[in-house]
């Protein structure tokens, strides 16, 4: 009998996006361009499309629970990553998971905001995400989310160079602080601090293509790269590369673009 080929395995507990660009689709999008088994827990259904959020109903956390319960049962993930969790609620099944899974490399996309502008993590539970962060691998906010996470404004590459030290100080954990929203740069540059090693990240804006998606893919490649054994700053430095080349390569679908993941 043929001896069939062995990939890695990771999961994604995020909200699913039904437009297809962001969330648990783009995470699984990713983790299959990369070589990766992706399996997942999701933990809000959103009505969406391109032009926005429309609605969303939260799963309970009893079956958030039970999916993770279940993949780990038969499909051990080597890594995992987290995005939309929206509630204390859900949140703390997380917490609960990660107390009996520390080995498990851990990715925490803090997602708040939508592209669109869209509240996708209630104010009540900005508390309770916070005390995840010490559980973490490492956490990616954008310029916004590092911002609630420091508590001051961030305006240059100086600013969240200094955010990514903070953040690793207060919690921890390694930091990925993405500043492609800093204005009057010709650049997307990210800082990467994990308490020893310092990466600049850096790769030239693509014009006139839609951002919906980039935030949950580009954590979804560090958590396949880390599946698949990676140490931490290579895994983020590959997954800048992928992100990069996904913008790149955007296609159309009817009036929208949506990432190339990784063509």
């Amino acid at each position: 009998m043929k001896k069939l080929p062995s990939i890695p395995c990771a999961i994604t507990i995020a909200g699913s996006d039904s437009g297809g660009g962001a969330g648990i689709q783009a995470d699984l999008h990713t983790f299959a361009a990369l070589g990766v088994h992706g399996t997942s827990a999701i933990t809000c259904i959103t009505a969406q499309n391109p032009t926005g959020v429309r609605d969303i109903q939260a799963c309970r956390p009893s079956i958030v629970a039970r999916q993770i319960e279940a993949v780990f049962a038969e499909l051990p993930p080597s890594a995992c990553k987290t995005g939309m969790l929206y509630s204390q609620a859900i949140i703390g099944v997380v917490r609960d998971w990660r107390q009996g899974n520390r080995k498990v490399p851990f990715v925490l996309d803090p997602v708040m905001v939508s592209t669109s502008g869209a509240r996708l993590l209630r104010p009540a539970a900005i508390k309770s995400l916070l005390q995840l962060l010490p559980a973490c691998t490492l956490v990616m906010p954008n310029l916004g989310e590092a911002e609630i996470l420091v508590g001051r404004t961030l305006k240059s590459v100086e600013d969240i160079r200094q955010a990514a030290r903070d953040i690793y100080e207060r919690h921890g954990c390694a930091a990925l602080v993405k500043g492609g929203h800093l204005k009057n740069l010709h650049d997307a540059v990210d800082i990467f601090y994990d308490g020893k090693d310092e990466l600049l990240l850096t790769a030239p804006f693509v014009k006139g293509v839609s951002t919906h998606g980039t935030g949950c893919t580009y954590s979804a490649a560090v958590t396949a790269e880390l599946a698949k054994r990676l140490p931490l700053s290579r895994a983020v430095a590959a997954a800048k590369q992928f992100i990069t080349s996904s913008i790149a390569n955007s296609q159309i679908v009817a009036r929208h673009t949506v990432l190339g993941w990784g063509k």
